[in-house]
């Protein structure tokens, strides 16, 4: 297991974790649900909320860019998780990560771009990172996003 806590494990990476993006529309940008953590769809948005990427992934999408459009959706995932229980500290385990993709017709490699959110995850909570995961692939997505990241995490008292 790496040393330090998740968020300073991120910090050694030079990730500066932004403030939870809200919500965009009626809905909760996450839910405890007993000891379960779910958060809303995340994009990969910049700081300031503007989305870093666009397109179909496999067209206006390049592979190098849609592995580092799902690792900035993790992050503003876990973002989410950290405006929930405070500190990182509390996930106990990352459970799932489900990742939604715009793909142009006969793209393939989905596991690879989702790896970006992976590889992030498993970086920041070491073993209790380590997750099952499932992929969707639309041919239109709101907003043009590329993808749409949900986490599933399980919390310590």
């Amino acid at each position: 297991m790496p040393y330090g806590t998740p968020e300073e494990r991120l910090a050694a990476e030079g990730i500066e974790l932004p403030r939870a993006p809200g919500p965009l529309g009626a809905y909760r940008p996450w839910v405890i649900f007993g000891s379960l953590l779910i958060t809303s769809g995340q994009f990969p948005r910049r700081g300031d909320g503007t989305l870093a990427y666009t397109g179909r992934i496999g067209s206006s999408v390049s592979p190098k860019d849609a592995y580092a459009a799902c690792r900035l959706a993790a992050i503003n995932t876990i973002a989410q998780l950290k405006d929930a229980v405070g500190s990182l500290s509390r996930i106990k385990q990352i459970v799932r990560v489900e990742g939604t993709m715009q793909v142009a017709t006969g793209y393939r490699d989905h596991p690879k771009a989702l790896d970006g959110a992976s590889d992030l995850i498993n970086l920041a909570f070491g073993e209790a990172g380590r997750h099952s995961r499932m992929i969707y692939a639309n041919t239109e997505m709101p907003l043009d996003t590329p993808v749409l990241l949900v986490v599933l995490a399980e919390i310590r008292d």
